[in-house]
């Protein structure tokens, strides 16, 4: 018997590990990941790995002597497929039976598929797995004409190392502008003037209805009847949530995940969720939400493993994402859903600005491209809850830190 089960193979199942080992854990701890590797970096899998710039070795979160040193029991390449929440035990798709004292699900998600005909021909490529990338490197190797459909962060990055490979790059986009689920029209601006000046072609509000090809894709159809030719397609329209396990134990889930409360407890005893999987409530929005981010997996990670350990916490981190694209850093603090003003500091034509989303009169997150400072106290702003000046917070010729001082004190 484990007296701790994990289950998953990212940032959150890690922390987990390392969480239990600076808490001085000496109970005994088994890791299960469909995958065949132990626990990886996954942002670098769509920049730095599939660039090349980033060896697969360098991946790994923790080194294989953590594992060894802490005892865990390693289960790769092997999925779990089933809880039996009343034996408390976990059956995997070999047969084995691991019983356990508590259970961590971190089963993250896997990438949303197109929902149109010909999406199953080879050539169309998902960006999830470091099996994912290392098939795409390959095939790209080979592609002048790459089609990326979705304009999110992972459709941008890879368009980004795309043309930095010398590739012909269309990026179809279903809204009207791309980054419009997750950043204010300026930002959109932004990011579009930087992907055409970089000799990305982009066209939003284009629905893909179909991929042609006989046994490989070699055109993308849209809605509106055109036709554009691929080599390689590459497809980032969003996650599906892992709660297929979940579900066998009869824990609750959401359709966007699995339910957690503030101490990421699911509804079923001695069963636990972190990371991208969990559908829990945000105290900064008043709202429930799943993030996809690598802050809220290792903070809920500390959280489950505090109150394993009889120590109560809850997760009250507020969210901050970050993407790379053409050498451009851009970090986001908060959610800037319903805000009702944008504040712009500094110039975007020069690919150095921040974006403050002001409500009431407060920062409640901010957006900040090549610029560091602006990023780390914004989050400051944004957690005080303080008013702010407009005018102050946009006067690029004062140090941020120096107005936020004043903002504050």
């Amino acid at each position: 018997m484990a007296d701790i089960v994990i289950i998953g193979g990212g940032h959150a199942a890690a922390q987990i590990i390392t969480s239990l080992r600076q808490q001085k854990f000496n109970g005994s701890v088994a890791l299960v990941s469909e995958e065949p590797v132990i626990p990886y970096q996954r942002p670098p899998l769509s920049k730095g790995y599939l660039s090349g710039e980033l060896a697969a070795e360098r991946l790994p979160i923790l080194r294989d002597k953590v594992y060894a040193d802490m005892d865990v029991d390693l289960y790769l390449g092997v999925r779990a497929s089933s809880v039996d929440a009343v034996a408390k035990t976990v059956t995997l798709a070999d047969g084995v039976c691991l019983p356990y004292g508590n259970l961590i699900l971190a089963t993250g998600g896997h990438a949303r598929h197109l929902p149109v005909p010909g999406a199953d021909k080879s050539g169309i490529h998902t960006i999830r797995t470091i099996a994912d990338v290392d098939a795409l490197k390959v095939d790209l190797q080979n592609a002048e004409n790459v089609v990326i459909v979705g304009g999110g962060y992972i459709g941008l990055e890879a368009a980004a190392i795309a043309r930095h490979f010398g590739k012909q790059v269309t990026l179809l986009e279903t809204e009207d502008r791309i980054l419009a689920r997750v950043t204010a029209p300026q930002v959109s601006e932004m990011y579009t003037q930087i992907h055409t000046e970089e000799g990305v072609t982009i066209q939003t509000g284009q629905t893909v209805t179909a991929i042609e090809g006989a046994d490989r894709a070699s055109a993308v159809v849209t809605a509106a009847g055109e036709r554009i030719e691929a080599d390689i397609i590459i497809v980032g329209i969003g996650l599906v949530a892992n709660t297929d396990l979940a579900d066998t134990a009869g824990v609750e889930t959401h359709p966007a995940g699995i339910v957690v409360d503030d101490t990421c407890r699911t509804s079923v005893d001695h069963i636990y969720a972190v990371g991208d999987v969990t559908w829990h409530h945000n105290r900064f929005y008043n709202r429930w939400m799943r993030l996809e981010s690598v802050q809220n997996a290792v903070d809920q990670a500390k959280i489950a493993v505090q109150n394993i350990l009889g120590v109560p916490a809850v997760y009250d981190a507020l969210p901050w994402f970050w993407s790379d694209q053409y050498g451009l850093k851009l970090q986001m603090a908060g959610l800037g859903e319903g805000y009702d003003q944008i504040v712009v500091r500094g110039d975007p034509a020069t690919r150095s600005a921040a974006f403050f989303y002001l409500r009431d009169g407060k920062m409640i997150a901010a957006d900040c491209v090549s610029r560091v400072q602006e990023f780390m106290q914004a989050k400051k702003l944004i957690l005080a809850q303080t008013s702010v000046d407009a005018l102050m917070l946009a006067d690029d010729t004062r140090p941020f830190k120096e107005i936020v001082a004043e903002l504050l004190y």
